[in-house]
């Protein structure tokens, strides 16, 4: 099975799009740009999910739910907004079907006309702001910090699954805050919570930055982000922190009554991860033998495996390995299907990304140890049977930690200065990964550089240091470097 995965340096497309199929992660829909998560991979970001939700709730966030259906004249109240979504949108005009007179099968019923349009959702902002106006009334009321797991839907082109889908799942958290300086430090909290979750549970390292005023989410102030690089040397904005100011507040007419007893508009933010983060985990660490999963997000983590086939003494081993790793918190698998050759079973498990592969034979039991592999590196070795669970949660630990060790060493090695134009070229198509160069500041030569390259600015590092120099393409002072690359 897994030589039928493309090789990443034949065709790094076809190799993801091999990944998600054969390790059953996902399928196309019979409706284009959309996808069926099928159960492995709905398990992995239920995983993420809830990781997750453990830490918005740590910060004082609760879950509401809000409709999926925005009347389009919310869309109109805030200027920006329309303008970054109107190219995006899915609009519902009818209400009702029929069977066609003619014999044509169902059509929409041309009587059944909505008095204003509805759309599907592209993201929450409108619909919830103005709800918020009737929530919020004075200063005992702030902050608000909700947070919505939902599905979202913006037109595509250009999809992929998991990365660019036309619908795709994802939280997405809105708060209203008494003053200015509460939501700054929201939105960089939450920017912070998605950076943790990236590199403790993805094992995938990010870089944290701003957005230049062109990149900036529609209608906000600020746009914070977190940029992961996949293996082919593409970045990859993994989750996004807004700082809206009042925009909202303003246009959907959100005040509050504050201790001074003046009634002022609320200041806003939002902030989000997708689906997006598992085609991220995917090209972050598997290989040409298929999916690699880091122990945290592994919907099972150890599989054990009897050879030749399950018999009395290999069954109670088995069994009190299980009860062991259970106890642990480890989640285990224990292959009993005797239609199915363990080569077979083998390749199968290391096809899906599972962890820890543990196989059992008689002669292992008359040793007292079994033969333990792990994904990440495919070293196999021996452990003892005695304290197994002790010796195989330390072997989880030791694979997240070699995974995101791994990736961060990439990242690194692929973090390169660029100071002209040439050289700026060059390491694009020769060495990929991020290039940090000065840029002028202005939005014509970020389109500029972005026209003639194809790479963009990914975001202005948080930790930069001020430095003068020149723009790559203007050579116009710059105070600072920017991290440019080509990014999905």
């Amino acid at each position: 099975m897994a030589k039928e995965i493309t090789p990443r340096t034949e065709d790094y497309s076809a190799w993801y799009n091999d990944i998600v199929k054969k390790a059953h992660l996902a399928e196309n829909s019979p409706v284009k740009g959309c996808m069926i998560i099928k159960p492995h991979g709905f398990a992995v970001w239920e995983l993420m999910r809830d990781a997750l939700d453990v830490m918005f709730k740590k910060t004082g966030h609760v879950n509401a739910y809000f409709p999926l259906l925005i009347p389009k004249s919310f869309l109109s109240k805030e200027a920006q907004h329309v303008d970054g979504f109107a190219k995006e949108c899915a609009v519902v005009t009818h209400h009702r079907l029929m069977n066609d007179p003619n014999g044509g099968g169902v059509v929409v019923d041309p009587t059944a006309k909505l008095e204003e349009e509805l759309i599907i959702r592209p993201t929450s902002e409108t619909i919830i702001w103005d709800t918020y106006r009737n929530w919020i009334q004075s200063y005992r009321d702030l902050p608000l910090l909700i947070n919505q797991w939902a599905n979202v839907m913006r037109w595509e082109m250009r999809t992929r699954p998991f990365l660019r889908t036309t619908e795709f799942l994802w939280q997405e958290g809105h708060t209203a805050h008494a003053t200015r300086e509460e939501a700054v430090q929201e939105t960089l909290q939450m920017l912070d919570v998605y950076a943790e979750f990236a590199e403790q549970y993805m094992a995938m390292p990010v870089i944290k930055g701003v957005k230049t005023p062109n990149e900036r989410f529609a209608g906000a102030e600020d746009t914070y982000c977190i940029e992961a690089l996949m293996q082919d040397g593409k970045a990859l904005q993994a989750g996004t922190s807004h700082f809206l100011g009042q925009n909202f507040a303003k246009a959907f007419d959100v005040t509050f009554l504050s201790k001074e007893n003046q009634r002022e508009h609320v200041w806003a933010t939002s902030w989000g991860v997708s689906t997006r983060l598992v085609g991220g985990l995917i090209m972050t660490h598997s290989d040409d033998e298929g999916l690699v999963l880091p122990p945290k997000l592994a919907p099972t983590q150890v599989v054990i495996v009897p050879i030749p086939t399950a018999q009395a003494e290999v069954n109670e081993v088995a069994e009190k390995i299980m009860r062991e790793l259970k106890d642990k918190g480890i989640t285990v698998k224990y292959d009993t299907d005797d239609t199915k050759r363990a080569g077979y079973k083998f390749a199968e498990y290391e096809l899906r990304g599972m962890p820890v592969r543990i196989a059992i034979g008689k002669r292992d039991i008359e040793n007292n140890v079994v033969e333990v592999a792990r994904r990440d590196t495919r070293e196999k070795s021996s452990i003892s049977l005695d304290n197994i669970g002790d010796s195989i949660q330390q072997l989880l630990i030791d694979i997240q930690a070699n995974l995101f060790n791994k990736a961060k060493q990439y990242l690194d090695e692929h973090i390169t200065r660029a100071d002209n134009f040439d050289d700026f070229v060059d390491i694009l198509e020769n060495k990929t990964g991020f290039i940090s160069a000065h840029w002028d500041g202005t939005t014509e030569t970020e389109e500029a550089i972005k026209e003639k390259t194809k790479a963009t600015i990914r975001c202005i590092p948080l930790d930069n240091e001020k430095e003068d120099g020149v723009c790559i393409l203007t050579g116009k002072p710059s105070s600072q470097r920017v991290l440019f690359a080509k990014a999905y």
